[in-house]
């Protein structure tokens, strides 16, 4: 009897968030949330199976398949193996808008020091050699919500008329699986280009809070790989070899120069070195040192300035080592994200309409880079936002101890589930109603 009376009122709710003119929030959130209570238990379990059982980019078959289980389960029309390990979706109800909901599937190579009980103790194979796993930046949340909001759009199908595609893409950190779906064909697929497109990410703010921002909303990426060619020999007498090391340090430092005297300073530019790699022993000089990073903007030309002054300062590094020329390899990535102007107003109204203070609109493109960009050059008009992750009590904690929290990519960032796998979903159904007929 009581469940029959739950359903009731959930199907007396829907009705009344169906009715016709702008999509009526208070309503709708009542039905999200009522189907909320319901739905997870099985999200965060399955966040929690995702978060000990990470897999790296192009290598996430075991994660593809736990998600396209799940959507067949909901009666979506599933294909695996798009763009090599992605799965794509699709639910057509009607005559009505395309929309596109992209959730990623990888984890990083490194080990995770968060202290869950459901941790991750996963190895893999990357770039030859074993590596832990973890996911570090927050993927296995985003495939909870990412469920949890197909799951609220199934719940309230008699209240929306369209096609969904939800798209889960491998390789993000890559910033290469967006682009592999696409060369696979992923418009064919799905019956032609999406009319609009959300993805969402979740950050070290608050948990409960939304972020959005119109226009440029990350940085361009550029990888950087450079082998300093020198002549190796014995320790003790340096002046018989050409020393690759010293090479690699000058870099690491003199590019900075780039950053601090030829760039705009009001203009956002940087360059990092992540990697320095030589030798083998204390006493003997390498013939050989590898240096890699990343080079991140936000404008064009200054994307330029910079790639042009890394290449100067690599042959003034070599020049004046004596050195023969060093093996520079810049690797175009992620391009900036850039949400609809339009779009992106028109979901903040339901955002602030929903999460009322909570919805937060930044004023500037943060610094990390993505592949959703690839969609967006595609052609799909789109709102790429964000949600916290962070508990707000151990964030004050923090601050009263004048420490930094854990952000993305640190071995301890680690998110709450609850409310930020609520948050999402709500977020994102909100979103994807807001368009839908």
């Amino acid at each position: 009897m009581k469940s029959l009376f739950a359903a009731s009122a959930l199907a007396l709710l829907i009705a009344t968030a169906a009715q016709a003119g702008p999509l009526n929030v208070p309503a709708t959130q009542k039905v999200i949330s009522a189907q909320l209570d319901r739905d997870y238990p099985a999200l965060e379990a399955l966040y929690k199976d995702i978060h000990a059982h990470p897999e790296l980019g192009f290598q996430e078959v075991e994660t593809a398949k736990k998600l396209a289980a799940q959507m067949r389960a909901l009666g979506f029309t599933v294909t695996e193996g798009v763009g090599k390990t992605g799965v794509v979706a699709v639910l057509k109800n009607g005559e009505g808008p395309k929309v596109l909901i992209r959730t990623e599937l990888d984890g990083l190579p490194m080990q995770e020091k968060s202290g869950l009980a459901w941790a991750s103790q996963a190895t893999a194979t990357w770039n030859g050699e074993k590596v832990f796993v973890a996911h570090a930046c927050g993927h296995d949340i985003h495939m909870a919500a990412w469920v949890g909001a197909a799951r609220q759009l199934v719940a309230m199908k008699a209240k929306w008329k369209g096609t969904l595609v939800f798209v889960a893409q491998p390789s993000e950190e890559t910033v290469r699986g967006a682009r592999a779906m696409l060369d696979d064909g992923l418009w064919d697929k799905i019956g032609g280009k999406p009319d609009y497109g959300f993805a969402l990410h979740v950050g070290s703010g608050p948990a409960g809070e939304v972020y959005y921002k119109a226009g440029v909303l990350t940085s361009t990426s550029d990888g950087l790989d450079i082998t300093f060619n020198g002549r190796g020999g014995h320790g003790s007498m340096p002046s018989a070899t050409i020393d690759p090391v010293l090479m690699a340090a000058r870099f690491t430092v003199d590019v900075q120069s780039v950053i601090s005297r030829e760039k705009d300073p009001s203009a956002f530019g940087v360059v990092t070195v992540g990697s320095i790699q030589a030798g083998s022993a204390g006493n003997i000089i390498p013939d050989k040192a590898r240096v890699r990073g990343t080079i991140r903007t936000q404008d064009n030309a200054v994307r330029e300035k910079i790639l042009d002054g890394v290449r100067r300062t690599v042959k003034a590094v070599t020049d004046m080592a004596g050195a023969p020329p060093a093996d520079l390899k810049l690797t175009p990535g992620g391009k900036m994200v850039v949400n609809d102007a339009a779009l992106t107003d028109r979901t903040a109204v339901v955002f602030k309409a929903a999460f009322g203070a909570r919805a937060v609109a930044q004023d500037k493109p943060g610094s990390a880079s993505e592949d959703y960009s690839e969609f967006v050059l595609a052609g799909v008009p789109s709102v790429y936002f964000a949600i916290g992750g962070s508990d707000p009590a151990e964030l004050a904690k923090a601050k009263a101890e004048g420490r930094e929290p854990p952000v993305n990519h640190s071995p301890y960032f680690a998110p709450v589930a609850e409310p930020t796998i609520r948050t999402g979903v709500e977020a994102m159904t909100l979103a994807v109603l807001n368009v839908l007929k």
